[in-house]
């Protein structure tokens, strides 16, 4: 348990380096007259991932949750390429990324790196971690309570996202 509680605080230093960005490039975006939306799903998004970090460390221990190596080691790669496609992301987009959904008006949709193959690479790489993370220590509530939440908000988002992005961006 030592190692993974090592790798659930790894993430959530991780995660506090991505707002640590994101403050920097809103500041970046409202300085070149970017418009936030969504703003009302943003907090509920906040509680859903700092639940999953949470019950990534509590279930293991009030469950009784026994690392498998059968199910821990693949969990644990795909972890691990969920953070390398989010980094791809968030370097892909530059001063345009952001954890909140600000766009600047008339600005061009970045087409490169991941963004080549898909619409909205960052949320693979949210959807992986949702349910892998958790399941390096066999906390498959914390993954399947996660997983469900996530698709309800990630709907929500997906649409708030896209909706901005087509205002936003010159025909």
């Amino acid at each position: 348990m030592t190692w993974y509680t090592l790798l659930v605080l790894a993430v959530a230093v991780e995660r506090l380096a991505e707002l640590v960005v994101a403050r920097r490039n809103a500041a970046w975006t409202r300085a070149r007259d970017g418009v936030e939306h969504g703003r009302g799903h943003y907090p509920v998004m906040v509680v859903l991932h700092t639940g999953l970090l949470a019950g990534c460390l509590l279930e293991p221990l009030l469950a009784d949750r026994p690392f498998l190596p059968a199910l821990g080691w693949p969990a644990l790669a795909l972890v691990l390429l969920a953070q390398a496609l989010r980094w791809w992301c968030i370097t892909t987009l530059g001063p345009y990324w952001n954890t909140r959904v600000i766009v600047v008006p008339g600005a061009r949709l970045v087409g490169d790196g991941p963004y080549r193959l898909l619409r909205h690479p960052n949320y693979v790489a949210v959807v992986v971690e949702g349910a892998a993370l958790p399941l390096v220590h066999s906390a498959w509530i914390t993954a399947t309570v996660f997983t469900l939440a996530d698709a309800v908000l990630l709907t929500v988002r997906v649409r708030c996202e896209n909706a901005a992005l087509t205002r936003a961006a010159p025909a």
